[in-house]
């Protein structure tokens, strides 16, 4: 074993394997491109004769954390293993794909240099992992199956299993139903959350019922079910409805309702596009099944949220406001209890990051990966290093190496599966190889925003792309991001860089089809007039703002702004930028107070003298000035407007959008409102105050709140 020594603040070791001399890699060269690790040593076989070496070294550098380069689920255990036994904590060595992900679909200077650079991005990963936090929920063993009865007879010996009819007739049912209970009617609605389910059922027999089968031999032929016993929506009113001795007919309906903990109903539509949890709809399968019976009796699980509403932009004062969050969810975790108020529920999250990517103010951010993870993950994997560092130095731009460095932002679901086999199947095709892109996993495609993408392109990526799971995605269904796409191309395009993104979706049995997709994007793109290495984002625009650093707007803005160093911009308002947003403001402004109070960023201020002025830079583009404006004078454009930025008007971060003159109290001479709101609020109010103040020199309305009292005072004198 090769070892060549560091000397760093946290005590990492890196270990580099060829497996077995099976990937063609310079270990030399990966261990020179490491950095920021204590040790960085490589071997040909890692996972056998390699282990005592390594063991060695991890007791020599007093060693607390690994990375090491396998995907091998048996050498993964056996590294681990070893880690343990030299007292390392089970969850402290990190394991890289070198091998299906580099090796094996790249040349070999393109496959050292991206092994090296991998490392050093989980090494970067490591300073943001979270701590650990979990939520839970108590509930019980209740499950409602709707008109499925193998399900429900599957589900009967671990749960509490209610089988709804739902029309249907389990008379002939070839499966054992003793330990099930059964409840006729057809569903109306399912409502409720994991834990407390409410179905409302409607039947023409009440449950007065005694099964007695008169009304199955006097009713209308195939319209009165035996088991249980119900009538068809479809049977006539006639005699027959007489012949039940409990009176138990009702044919204008009666309504129940069932209440669960889960809910199996496989014919529905789901309320939420990437299901909900706890309610199961579609196909029913063992998948199903086991995951139903995971859920009996509570659940506990990962924390995926934090979450800081007191800068969400989702309104204040009766106003909706932003809806990104509640629009975004695919799981229905995200709820609207009133108009102005966002809810969580952090049990129903299932983490997709749908939520934190569209969210502008960071109210809700994932807690793993966060953003700043993701960003410093970045950064390291298109830094080029330093002539010092050996194969990573310089190497750009020559015939070898990386040419083209292009983010991929990777879900770790399925589309990490997919390009996985990629890897294994062109051990046996070398037209399977493609473009060494460098890889960010993420949790699904739905985290990655506008912000994201713009910040890959200021630290230096020729381009990005989001390599998700289409058509099979278990979140956001078919092309969940061209859209995402279509406005990020738009944008770089209004910057003068071209269009620089694209969507991918890899299929696990066409691979040819993702490599001639990828390979004809890479091509295409030129290189990036931004180099690489020289940005390291803080995720803010200015210290003094309450909101979290790394959310969308402010990540997006800096990221722009780094850009603008190195482009001359096609346009002067940057379109596809959903997060910027600017206001035009008509005569029909009276000056009410209302926009300003109710901006969440604190954009909108309104001055002395009796003017309105807008900060272009702290708008998130929430809509609310223009939905809670009273005058309706107010209209939000879309995009981020270059010279409206505090840098192109002499630091001047306000503008004013609509000049207002001031009305001064006729007593005092101090001004206390705008002649606009003065002269709308005598125009409504007029007529009931006639007459109040019949010696005043002037009208009620020309006096201060001080005054006016003063005068009425005055006036109740005489």
């Amino acid at each position: 074993m090769l070892v060549v020594p560091f000397s760093t603040g946290m005590n990492v070791g890196a270990f580099v394997c060829s497996c077995a001399d099976t990937c063609e890699l310079d270990l030399e060269g990966v261990r020179d491109g490491v950095r920021d690790v204590e040790v960085v040593a490589s071997s040909s076989h890692l996972c056998d004769d390699g282990l005592p070496a390594m063991a060695h070294l991890v007791e020599e550098y007093d060693l607390d954390q690994l990375l090491v380069t396998t995907p091998e689920p048996r050498c993964q255990d056996a590294i681990r293993e070893t880690a343990v036994a030299e007292g390392i904590h089970p969850e402290a060595t990190a394991f890289v794909d070198h091998r299906e992900g580099a090796a094996w679909v790249h040349d070999r200077a393109s496959a050292t240099e991206k092994t090296a650079r991998l490392l050093n991005a989980r090494r970067a990963g490591l300073d943001h992992e979270p701590v650990s936090r979990t939520v839970s929920r108590d509930a019980g063993e209740a499950v409602a199956v709707v008109g499925d009865p193998e399900t429900a007879a599957a589900l009967a010996d671990t749960a509490d299993v209610t089988l709804i009819a739902n029309g249907r007739d389990f008379d002939d049912a070839d499966v054992d139903l003793d330990g099930v209970d059964l409840a006729r009617g057809r569903v109306v609605d399912v409502v409720g959350e994991y834990g407390d389910f409410e179905l409302e059922l409607r039947a023409r027999v009440t449950e007065d019922c005694i099964s007695c089968m008169d009304c199955v031999r006097e009713g209308p032929d195939g319209l009165v079910t035996r088991r249980p016993v119900d009538v068809d929506p479809a049977a006539e009113p006639g005699e027959w409805t007489d012949c039940c001795p409990v009176d138990a007919i009702d044919l204008d309906g009666v309504e129940r309702t069932v209440r669960a903990d889960q809910v199996i109903f496989p014919g529905a539509t789901g309320r939420a596009r990437g299901g909900q949890i706890g309610l199961y709809t579609g196909p029913v399968d063992g998948a199903t099944v086991a995951a139903v019976e995971d859920l009996l009796g509570g659940v506990e699980k990962p924390k995926h949220l934090d979450l800081e509403m007191d800068v969400c932009a989702a309104g204040d004062s009766s106003q909706v406001g932003c809806t990104a969050c509640t629009d975004a969810c695919p799981h229905d975790a995200v709820g609207r209890p009133h108009v102005d108020e966002v809810e969580f529920d952090p049990v129903a999250c299932q983490d997709c990051g749908a939520c934190t990517s569209v969210c502008p103010t960071g109210a809700v951010t994932l807690r793993d990966p966060s953003n700043e993870r993701i960003a410093r993950e970045v950064e390291a994997l298109l830094d080029p290093g330093t002539e010092d560092d050996g194969l990573l130095g310089g190497l750009r731009g020559d015939d070898t190496g990386i040419e083209t460095p292009v983010i991929a932002f990777v879900c770790s679901e399925r589309a990490d599966d997919a390009l996985s086999r990629y890897g294994r199947l062109a051990r046996e095709d070398d037209d399977l190889r493609y473009p060494p892109v460098l890889p960010v996993s993420v949790n699904c495609t739905d985290t990655v925003g506008e912000a994201h993408a713009m910040h890959a392109l200021a630290a230096g990526a020729d381009g990005v792309a989001i390599v998700g799971c289409g058509g099979d995605c278990l979140h956001s269904g078919p092309d969940p991001k061209a859209e995402l796409v279509r406005r990020l191309d738009r944008a770089t395009g209004d910057l003068g860089l071209g269009e620089r993104v694209t969507f991918l979706s890899p299929e696990p049995g066409d691979p040819k089809a993702f490599v001639e997709e990828l390979s004809r994007f890479v091509v295409e793109l030129d290189p990036t007039p931004i180099p690489a290495g020289e940005h390291d984002a803080t995720g803010t625009v200015r210290g003094d703002k309450p909101n979290p650093p790394f959310n969308s707007h402010d990540w997006a803005l800096e990221s722009v702004r780094v850009i603008l160093d190195h482009v001359d911009p096609d346009r002067e308002v940057i379109r596809g930028l959903t997060d910027f947003g600017w206001m035009e403001v008509s005569d029909a402004c009276n000056f009410t107070p209302t926009c300003s109070n109710l901006c969440p960023t604190d954009a909108i201020r309104r001055t002395d003298d009796g003017d309105l002025q807008f900060n272009h830079e702290d708008c998130v583009n929430c809509g609310l000035c223009e939905d809670g404006c009273p005058e309706t004078a107010i209209t939000m454009r879309d995009g981020l407007d270059l010279s409206r930025l505090p840098e192109n008007r002499g630091g001047e971060r306000w503008e004013t959008v609509y000049e207002g003159e001031m009305r001064a109290c006729v007593r005092c001479g101090k001004p206390f409102a705008s002649e606009g709101t003065a002269q709308h609020v005598a125009e409504t109010v007029g007529d009931v105050v006639e007459g109040v103040a019949p010696h005043g020199e002037h009208s009620v309305f020309d006096y201060c709140a001080d005054c006016r009292a003063t005068l009425l005072f005055e006036e109740g004198g005489h």
